[in-house]
């Protein structure tokens, strides 16, 4: 018998193999999966939440418009940023605020 014909009966003969010992190699895909993609994410949402829960008067934001403005006043929902140069006031959401001018800056310098 040649080669091919042996693999061929060995792939037909039903495996005693345990099914469950098939699914491991899926198991370790959603694992890797999950630690690679969720868990930076759900890290990011808590970052931007606390960042959103921290805002006060007085703290320079970008906006997801690219707006960037100082902080004058924080409500529930709303916040009212002051715009340069001609000191306009806009008032945005406050879950559109992305991020803090002065922690990019400060992220830049380290580089």
């Amino acid at each position: 018998m040649s080669y091919f014909a042996l693999f061929l009966l060995q792939q037909a003969a039903p495996s005693g193999a345990n099914p469950l010992v098939s699914f491991l190699p899926l198991v370790f895909i959603v694992a890797i999966f999950y630690f690679l993609v969720f868990m930076p994410m759900q890290r990011q949402k808590k970052q931007q939440a606390q960042m959103l829960a921290g805002l006060q008067a007085g703290i320079e934001v970008v906006t997801s418009g690219g707006i960037v403005g100082t902080v004058v006043s924080v409500s529930d929902s709303l916040l009212i940023l002051r715009v340069k140069p001609d000191n306009v006031k806009l008032q945005v959401s406050r879950s559109a605020v992305t991020g803090l001018v002065n922690a990019e800056k400060a992220s830049e310098e380290k580089k």
